[in-house]
């Protein structure tokens, strides 16, 4: 008797084994078989709320796995079935059950990039973002203006985020919200400024009027080594109590009353009272006028050592700096006031503009102020 049991248990001991190899081949077949051959792109989004069975057949119903049935049991034994994310996911026909796993329980969604370039401001961010699919351009105006967020994000009051939503490109997913990238923007603006800030020559400064400045140079030119140079014109102006004269702040002081960015400046803007019009106000104006990046923020910190007081395009991207008023007459005359030293040669919009326009981001001065 104790013979016949003996054997009856390995027998079934054997069985079990068996089985076991059997269960474990057929799932390995599986977990390593792709449901085709061909390689053909899908998109699944994994919402919440949404049960494994659900995702396993949705799966089988768009050619991604063999067997809903087959594809759940496997990712019960991987002990995985809780750790699928919420997200969409970009999956192929020709990927074996453990490869689709691997991607929806990676939590890497699919993700689109957003390019920020220098110099651009809220109203221009707000409608790229809206342009490019991400969201609307009234939210992101809204939160970029919201006490609430400013303070959280930069620990001080101001009247918006301009000035410090660091231009770069940030990969968005579709679950990625406007507080989400704004957010990001402020972290990594925060980063660059508090790693750069030690090589600051300026006494004095905060920062937000260090930012304020930078935004100026940004806007000034697109020329990188012109930066330092563009820079200690405003340090000199500031430093004499000469009104800075820099036309893209006339271009935001009517950005405030219009909701959006108009290039085009008229002679009557030049007075205009706004609170940025450098033409009419001393000193900085209240902000920012745009996003600047990290070469204009160490521009604005450490202007290169000149007597220069004013600049003009030279219509080919970069500008020719004068230390008098005289010497900058002549500048303005030979390149804005000839027409045909302008032809052709500019690298901004030189398209006819209505008569009393004039050329924008020419530089400081150059109206005929007193200087």
């Amino acid at each position: 008797m104790k013979k016949t049991a003996v054997v009856l248990v390995s027998a079934f001991v054997a069985l079990i084994v068996a089985v076991g190899v059997c269960v474990g081949f057929l799932g390995y077949q599986y977990a390593s078989t792709a449901p085709s051959n061909i390689a053909q792109d899908v998109v699944y989004e994994v919402v919440p709320g949404k049960a494994f069975n659900t995702i396993a057949k949705d799966l089988e119903n768009k050619g991604l796995v063999r067997n809903a049935f087959f594809f759940s049991m496997y990712a019960r034994f991987k002990n995985e079935r809780s750790k699928v994310k919420v997200g969409e996911y970009l999956l192929r026909t020709n990927m074996n059950p453990g490869e689709v796993l691997d991607v929806i329980t990676s939590g890497k969604s699919i993700a689109r990039a957003f390019t920020v370039s220098e110099g651009l401001s809220i109203y221009e961010i707000s409608e790229l973002y809206e342009k490019e699919g991400f969201g609307t351009a009234a939210e992101f105006m809204r939160l970029v203006r919201d006490p609430q967020l400013i303070q959280t994000l930069l620990g001080e009051k101001q009247e918006s985020l301009e000035g410090y939503l660091f231009p770069e490109t940030y990969m968005l997913t579709k679950f990625t919200d406007t507080k989400g990238l704004i957010t990001a923007m402020v972290k990594r603006f925060l980063y660059v400024y508090n790693e750069i800030q030690p090589q600051s020559k300026l006494k004095g400064w905060s920062r937000h009027q260090i930012v304020t400045l930078a935004s100026i140079v940004e806007k000034e030119t697109g020329a990188p080594q012109e930066r330092p140079k563009i820079s200690s014109v405003f340090h000199n102006r500031l430093q004499k109590g000469m009104k800075l004269q820099t036309d893209p702040t006339i271009i935001y002081g009517k950005a405030e009353t219009l909701g959006k960015i108009v290039i085009n400046i008229t002679r009557a803007d030049l007075s205009a009272p706004t609170r940025y019009n450098t033409y009419v106000i001393s000193g900085l104006p209240p902000g920012p006028i745009a996003n600047p990046g990290r070469e204009a923020l160490l521009a604005a910190m450490n202007p290169e050592v000149t007597g220069y007081l004013f600049f003009v395009s030279q219509n080919d991207g970069t500008h020719v700096f004068s230390e008098n008023y005289e010497a900058h007459n002549a500048a303005v005359k030979r390149f804005q006031l000839n027409a045909k030293a302008r032809e052709g040669k500019s690298w901004r919009d030189l398209k006819a503009k209505p008569a009393g326009q004039k050329e924008t981001g020419a530089g400081t001065g150059t109206k005929k102020a007193t200087p």
